[in-house]
């Protein structure tokens, strides 16, 4: 199984970058891939339409190490933890999400890994704009 390690540098600080991506309610705005409508939640467990279909999720509890980790059930009833990361940088901040190929093709993994880099991607413009 492989992993690639996906990440982009936002010029804003660590604690707001955190903030704003650990709010349920701002996931449909730059997590396409996991949320492509309103999040819906019942007690710690989310609910969002995605790409896969409907599913649910949980993050890791808020915490002062910019800690985002998210087991996501798959509508098939799979789970897949996704560890993900907001780090301090010179620059601002670093959002690290980490993909794992598990049972996926090559093609299906390098097409995670482009969804995975445009969500960050519209993190980083909304955050900067």
């Amino acid at each position: 199984m492989h992993s690639r390690h996906i990440s982009v540098v936002i010029n804003r600080a660590q604690a707001e970058v955190y903030d704003f991506a650990a709010d349920p309610a701002h996931l449909p705005e730059w997590a396409g891939g996991l949320a492509q409508s309103d999040v819906t939640r019942e007690g710690n467990v989310l609910f969002a339409a995605s790409p896969m279909g409907r599913i649910s999720f949980v993050f890791a509890p808020r915490n002062d190490y910019g800690v985002l980790d998210h087991k996501v059930t798959l509508p098939s009833g799979n789970k897949v933890n996704n560890p993900l990361r907001v780090i301090d940088h010179p620059e601002g901040s670093e959002v690290i999400f980490t993909l794992r190929q598990m049972d996926l093709t090559d093609e299906e993994f390098g097409r995670d890994a482009k969804m995975v880099e445009a969500d960050l991607e519209r993190l980083k413009t909304l955050l900067e704009s």
